[in-house]
């Protein structure tokens, strides 16, 4: 198809590939078009891995395949004593003499030559290569086999920033790497390819003899905006190649290929007048400058055109409205590793036939079509793509100062976006360094953004900027705020009334994921005309993005914990928002709407007056009390046991009921809203009321005194584990013996309450009298909690029919389990992690447990205890009733 051939010229020559064959020193480009980069990235992918026919040169095991070809009475066993191949390091070897570790680490043009040099070198024909490959190729002989008769035993491995896009564990997993191997290489703190990481990763790679496929630079990080180092990737490989380990360096550019063309045809790595802001000879209200890139992102866009492949989305940053990726080779003959039919490896494809390169066969022409036509439109140099993304660049550093500068010290909320100031990057750098220092910078250059950039018409910033030195600019400032491209990713946390900051980083998420609803459409009763810009979200894993999550968090005032971070993004693809001063009003609109979301936190979080229940399990000579949990309200977020006494009568009156009543669970809640820390935990009578399960009133006026709490742990998220149980599952221990009661211990959220009184333990030897009082921890050995997490909801448990009904739920009355007991090592008010950690070698028995035979001895709760009383109905059920009003319509 001639559209696509052209397309991927056009997109080649952006991206500074060599088009001319007359240049003979660097290698021809040649590019095509995908249905998106998921598949551009899969075909990567693969032409490293696979061989798909008889010249398609497999970059890693087509050498091996050939070297069976050369050994003794092989077709190709005539060329052994004179056939001579340049080693990764250098040094020229006879192909046959070449170990395993030389054959996977040839060069990609030493690899991609072979074939030309077979036939020029002996005459050896195409067909008698084809049918030799035939045998001996991966095609036919397997991946496997290959692996095993070379010995092969550790996995050949990718190498990418963990930030990358699910599409890489995706295309490992398709072409057979397997997910595993395509290794997370952590990023630094601002989202972008740790190098001395990279380095370490390489570094063990020698040591182990374990070969890499590739190394992936994104440029462009669909969730950041960050560019990876290019050139010190490539500079990593050039330093290992010396050492004996190649391999294949591809640029996942799906977002931010087009950028290239925002850089100049002479632009030249290093040169001063790189660090130089753009000339703007613009006036007017709609006047939008053009920003240039930083200079390092410069360089390393760049660098691309050394990148063996690399991948492009024009429906990206092209503006394609069709679903359209490419794949562009920096050396054309690497697309016959991906095709199916046998053309020669020297011999151009014709246009008919380019359906026969890549994974995909057929596809939609308007993709191929849709692209050349934008590009000859627009053009892919400065004056087309370029000039729109520069103003594009310049309109998103505009929304990053306010990112940056919005909230101050008296602000209900902080917003910290992921990129450093320069302040901080530089204080960073000094070793000398306090923090009063860094936070006195960080101060004077965020008042320095406000001064100079917000409420300013882009005229103004730059008519200001004139009588500047460079240094001094606004315009220089504003380049180096925000990401690398067009997409901010920043997060909030806020104040609690009396000025202190939220450091709990379930609860800085939960404001940020109020505010992206707000901001998003998620509802079919939503108006988008209404919504005057829209936010999106990624999560900062902990697993994936490691010290640089860690450090956004110490920067928003939270907790270094292993929970993941909540991240709100906004991608710019227009200018005009910086037309009319709109930006101002979109960033007061913004405000409005977090400062209303940090009241329903502040409701959320801040301890006040509540009612409280509390489950009832009777003792000999008094009642112990089981708080009804509830991990999103802090008047009841912690894991409370107590014992209590209540006056005779009352006492009188809820043991007739439960002795008439067994199958009811019977609850103590206060009659007034109590502080429960300052009322009920100070040792004050208080009054209460009892009822039953089915709300029936059975005492009033009751009163409640020496109230003392057995266990009292925090349920804050940087209190609990960060995992469920193995192999068992925890629950407290406590009473006085006939009457012990259990409560299952709440690690981890979303959870369970599980509490039963009235149990009987049949264990040896007997547990301490002291230890049941101050309570023990209790193992269900032959329950996994972990395996049964998350629990299904109360209704389906004890209500429901099949397999979640009453009937087969674990925790009912009666039941058998077998248990270990432990002593309780910490406090009454310890918080977690680690509660529920015990030393087998310290266990006070082991025996069974039978549950109260009754009913009412037994409370199931996975409900109330994980409720988010300020959380909004979910939509799913909404747009399902739009879609099948829709399709009655359609009737």
């Amino acid at each position: 198809m001639v559209a696509e051939i052209e397309a991927g010229q056009q997109i080649c020559e952006m991206l500074g590939y060599n088009l001319n064959p007359e240049i003979k020193h660097v290698p021809v480009g040649w590019g095509h078009i995908t249905c998106g980069g998921t598949v551009a990235n899969l075909e990567s992918i693969c032409l490293i891995l696979t061989c798909q026919h008889h010249l398609a040169r497999n970059l890693k095991f087509y050498p091996l395949a050939l070297r069976n070809a050369v050994k003794d009475f092989g077709p190709l066993s005539f060329i052994a004593d004179t056939f001579l191949v340049e080693t990764c390091s250098g040094p020229k070897k006879l192909f046959k003499n070449l170990s395993k570790w030389e054959l996977l680490n040839l060069k990609v043009p030493t690899v991609l030559e072979i074939p030309d040099r077979l036939s020029v070198e002996y005459g050896i024909s195409s067909a008698f290569l084809q049918n030799t490959m035939k045998k001996y190729g991966i095609q036919s002989v397997g991946l496997g086999s290959l692996e095993r008769q070379y010995d092969i035993g550790k996995p050949i491995q990718y190498m990418l920033a963990s930030t990358r896009h699910y599409s890489w564990p995706k295309g490992g997993a398709i072409a057979g790497i397997g997910s595993e191997n395509i290794i997370g290489i952590p990023p630094d703190y601002e989202a972008r390819l740790d190098l001395n990481e990279l380095d370490k990763h390489l570094q063990a790679s020698v040591e182990k003899q374990q070969a890499v496929y590739a190394v992936v630079s994104i440029v462009g990080s669909t969730e950041e905006g960050a560019v990876d180092p290019l050139r010190g990737v490539l500079e990593l490989r050039r330093k290992y190649q010396a050492q004996g380990l190649s391999f294949v360096v591809h640029a996942d550019a799906a977002w931010g290929g087009y950028f290239a063309s925002m850089i100049p045809k002479d632009f030249k790595p290093g040169d001063p007048k790189n660090a130089e802001p753009p000339k703007h000879t613009g006036k007017g209200d709609g006047f939008v400058p053009d920003a240039s890139l930083r200079v390092e992102t410069q360089e390393d866009i760049f660098a691309m055109r050394e990148a063996d492949s690399i991948t492009v989305d024009p429906h990206k940053a092209g503006y394609i409205p069709y679903p359209a990726g490419s794949l562009c080779y920096r050396d054309e003959r690497m697309r016959f590793l991906i095709t199916w039919t046998s053309p020669y490896i020297s011999r151009a494809g014709t246009t008919e036939s380019i359906g026969i390169y890549g994974v995909e066969g057929s596809k939609p022409g308007a993709s191929a079509m849709s692209t050349w036509l934008a590009n000859r439109c627009i053009g892919t140099g400065t004056e087309g793509y370029g000039a729109l993304l520069a103003e594009v660049c310049f309109t998103i550093s505009r929304l990053s100062a306010h990112w940056a500068a919005m909230s101050t010290t008296t602000s209900s909320f902080i917003c910290v976006p992921l990129n450093l100031l320069p302040s901080e990057r530089k204080a960073m750098q000094d070793p000398n360094t306090t923090p009063e220092s860094y936070a006195q910078a960080v101060d004077k250059e965020k008042q320095k953004i406000r001064e100079r950039i917000f409420n300013k018409s882009n005229q103004e910033i730059i008519d200001e900027d004139a009588d500047r030195v460079t240094e001094d600019k606004a315009m220089v400032l504003l380049r180096a705020l925000g990401s690398d491209l067009n997409i901010n990713a920043f997060a909030l946390n806020f104040r609690y009334s009396e000025g202190t900051v939220n450091d709990d980083v379930e609860e800085a998420n939960y404001l940020n994921r109020r505010v992206v609803e707000v901001l998003s459409v998620d509802s079919p009763e939503d108006d988008p005309t209404k919504i005057p810009f829209f936010l999106t979200s990624t999560e900062f894993e902990h697993e994936l993005y490691g010290e640089c999550a860690q450090h956004f968090k110490k920067r928003l005032g939270l907790a270094q914990d292993e929970l993941s971070l909540f991240v709100l993004r906004n991608v710019l693809m227009t200018p005009f928002p910086t037309e009319g001063n709109f930006i101002d009003k979109m960033v007061n609109i913004f405000q409005g709407v977090v400062e209303k979301e940090v009241e329903v936190c502040r409701k959320r979080n801040e301890t006040k007056e509540n009612h409280h229940s509390f489950i009832m399990q009777d003792g000999s000579d008094t009642v112990y009390l089981v708080n009804r949990s509830m991990f999103y309200l802090a008047s009841r977020r912690r894991q409370l046991i107590a014992s209590a006494s209540i006056d005779e009568k009352s006492l009188s009156t809820y043991r007739d009921a439960k002795k008439n009543n067994p199958d009811e669970t019977f609850f103590l809640s206060t009659a007034q809203k109590e502080d429960i820390s300052a009322t009920i935990l100070s040792d004050d009578a208080f009054e209460a009321v009892i009822t039953s399960k089915s709300n029936k009133t059975i005492a009033q006026k009751v009163q409640v005194t020496s109230f003392t709490a057995i266990k009292d742990r925090p349920l804050n998220s940087k209190y609990r584990d960060h995992a469920y149980p193995s192999g068992h599952m925890p629950f407290y221990l406590y009473g006085t013996p006939p009457s012990l009661h259990i409560d299952h211990m709440l690690l981890l959220a979303p959870n369970i309450q599980l509490s039963a009184s009235n149990i009987t333990l049949s264990v040896s030897p007997p547990i301490p009298t002291s230890a049941l009082k101050t309570g023990c921890i209790l193992y269900l050995d032959d329950i996994h909690e972990s395996a049964m997490q998350p629990f299904l909801p109360t209704s389906h448990l004890v209500g429901g029919q099949g397999p979640t009904s009453a009937q087969n739920f674990f925790f009912q009355s009666g039941r058998t389990f077998k248990v270990s007991v432990f002593g309780d090592r910490y406090g009454v008010s310890t918080g977690g992690p680690g509660l529920g950690e015990v030393d087998y070698a310290e266990r006070l028995a082991t025996g069974k447990l039978v549950l109260g035979k009754e009913k009412g001895d037994v409370w199931v709760d996975s409900e109330m205890v994980n409720r988010d009383p300020f959380k909004r109905a979910s939509q799913t059920a909404k747009w399902r009733e739009e879609f099948a009003q829709i399709g009655k319509e359609l009737e």
